[in-house]
């Protein structure tokens, strides 16, 4: 009978379903509760539904953009993880409210950021609730995205403006290629699935240094020949831009997630070993806003990368037996410093968003140690992500 029961604590506590054996660091719960009551005031002061929340300007009022801004569709998104967690049915109705007035963006095609824009908003919207109305912007959305794919060039063209760039492509388009491959299943078009690996192989071949560290942009020429690796958002050219090294990680995890190629997950594995054991990562986790930042440690911190960084390690650690534990670890630490009051606004404070401290365009003297929208969006998800993946 001792073998027995033995053998059952055995298998419960070996961790094959990629559940961690201790017990949670992070309250889920508790950083819900709080992320409900910012959002319910974000709601109360946010009226007009072409007026999206952003940040804070720097005179403290609330930063608002139109639908067209990139970052459009994280608000919805964030509403959609309220309801997804809560099942509350206030959450839904806003939810679809802020997701449905992003819809004359299904047809833009001036910008690459519709994954952002639309399959974080519409996209969440029907896996959660499989509305089939949320169906037809997806695919229109996704048509206009492959509008930008030039095949002269072998990538999807991220701004049609830059100085110094024929054809410019910056790091953060990996998080884009998820749409399109989810309009490749649902409409069995090949064409979308092979310009988001065509993209991706691309990027992977030019976009990354020999310690898998990337370059924010890089100018191409017919041929898919490189003209110039640059940053824009970074410290220099040379630098590793925190966010940018985010999205490398969680765009590689996500192709390696949908496609199953290895080499994905090499990449990917490749930046998280840079990012952990990069000496200028602070010891709570929370990175500076670049790690080549020229005043560390007197520069300041980006939530926004460390909450995208937490995302990708925690679906990293699903997928990396070796790794698993380190992964899971080092976004367990980055959510511990997150939820703590050091990132966590107080209720009614920070024009109601959740995170404080992120970093925009420090270059461009814009969006420094303020509360972005995507930093909240992207904890939520690792909140969820968090809670799969433990016994709560």
């Amino acid at each position: 009978m001792k073998k027995i029961i033995l053998l059952f604590i055995i298998i419960l506590f070996k961790n094959t379903d990629g559940l961690a054996q201790n017990k949670p660091l992070i309250d889920v719960e508790k950083q819900f509760s709080l992320a409900a009551k910012q959002y319910e005031g974000m709601l109360a002061t946010h009226k007009d539904l072409t007026q999206f929340p952003q940040s804070t300007k720097k005179n403290g009022e609330a930063d608002n953009r139109t639908s067209d801004w990139w970052c459009s569709g994280f608000f919805g998104g964030s509403l959609w993880y309220l309801y997804e967690y809560t099942g509350a049915e206030k959450w839904k109705s806003a939810a679809d409210q802020w997701t449905k007035a992003l819809e004359k963006e299904q047809y833009n095609t001036k910008t690459h950021d519709l994954g952002f824009m639309l399959y974080c908003s519409y996209g969440n919207g029907y896996r959660i609730t499989q509305n089939s109305e949320y169906i037809e912007p997806l695919i229109t959305g996704a048509n206009s995205l492959s509008t930008r794919f030039n095949p002269a060039y072998g990538l999807i063209k991220s701004w049609d403006k830059h100085a110094d760039c024929e054809y410019p492509v910056i790091i953060d388009n990996m998080m884009n290629l998820e749409f399109l491959l989810w309009a490749a299943k649902q409409t069995k078009d090949k064409k979308m699935y092979d310009i988001a690996i065509t993209h991706a192989d691309n990027t992977l071949k030019h976009h990354f240094r020999k310690d898998y560290s990337s370059f924010h942009v890089v100018c191409y020429l017919p041929g898919t020949k490189v003209f110039r690796k640059k940053t824009h958002q970074g410290a220099a050219d040379s630098s590793a831009w925190a966010r940018g090294q985010a999205w490398a990680m969680y765009g590689y995890a996500l192709m390696y997630r949908e496609t199953k190629d290895k080499k994905y997950l090499k990449q990917a594995e490749g930046i998280a070993r840079f990012i952990i054991n990069h000496p200028n990562l602070p010891q709570d986790k929370i990175p500076y806003w670049d790690f080549n930042a020229p005043n560390i440690p007197n520069e300041e911190r980006d939530a926004s990368a460390a909450a995208v960084f937490a995302s990708a390690f925690l679906e990293l650690s699903t997928f990396s037996k070796k790794n698993q534990k380190l992964y899971f670890k080092t976004a367990e630490d980055m959510l511990v410093s997150l939820s703590s009051q050091n990132y966590t606004a107080k209720t009614g404070e920070n024009n109601n968003f959740i995170l404080k401290h992120s970093v925009g365009h420090k270059p461009g003297n814009s969006e420094i140690d303020t509360p972005l929208v995507y930093a909240d969006y992207y904890y939520l998800e690792a909140l969820l992500r968090y809670k799969k993946l433990t016994v709560q």
